[in-house]
């Protein structure tokens, strides 16, 4: 069944929230992270600190993939990280919607293409490079009093790597971090000031 757009949200970082208590690490190809009632959801952005023990954890932020009363799950490939001693805490990223959206485009891109061909070669032999995931573009009704939008206009001017978070209808979630590229304003003759902003991806798009 197709999904409707309607209801889609975006959101930018702005902040953090209360650090939740890390009881234990259980390594593996997801990890799990026990904390006692942390009352986080899926598609919370948290970044660790303080671990003992699996110290590899500190300074990652992840996305929660599935979450338990207590402990919840992270996309990230622990087997060869140390063993949980004590210890640690999950901090997770606060959001801000950005209003009044019409539509967007995105997240996308595309991988680059290596040419390994030589004279050996009965044909072009190829690899496949990086994954860049290219740009997010969204147009709006452009509302100077909203937090969201101030929060876009700041991060471009600042020139600094936000977060950003993509909800759909159905509560698919993807995340990824971006800099703010465009922010452009326009308008005309019996019409509402518009606006129009271009994210540029950087790193990987995680999805849940």
């Amino acid at each position: 069944m197709a999904l409707e757009s309607q209801g889609t949200t975006l959101e930018i970082a702005t902040g953090s929230g209360g650090a939740k208590t890390i009881t234990g690490v259980t390594l593996g190809a997801i990890t799990k992270i026990a904390s006692t009632a942390h009352a986080l959801a899926v598609g919370d952005v948290v970044t660790f600190a303080s671990i003992v023990g699996t110290t590899e954890l500190n300074g990652q932020t992840a996305m929660l993939t599935a979450v338990e009363t207590d402990a919840f799950y992270v996309a990230i490939n622990s087997t060869a990280y140390t063993a949980y001693t004590s210890g640690g805490t999950a901090t997770p990223v606060a959001y801000t919607a950005v209003g009044e959206i019409n539509d967007w485009d995105g997240p996308g891109g595309s991988a680059s293409v290596i040419d390994t061909t030589h004279l050996g070669s009965t044909a072009r032999e190829k690899l496949m490079g990086l994954m860049d995931e290219g740009q997010f573009s969204f147009s709006l009704n452009n509302v100077f009093s909203d937090t969201g939008q101030q929060a876009c206009r700041t991060a471009r001017t600042a020139r600094t790597l936000k977060g950003f978070r993509l909800t759909y209808a159905d509560a698919t979630v993807q995340t990824w971090n971006a800099y703010v590229l465009q922010f452009a304003t326009s308008g005309g003759v019996d019409d509402k000031v518009n606006g129009s902003i271009t994210l540029e991806i950087s790193g990987a798009v995680a999805t849940a």
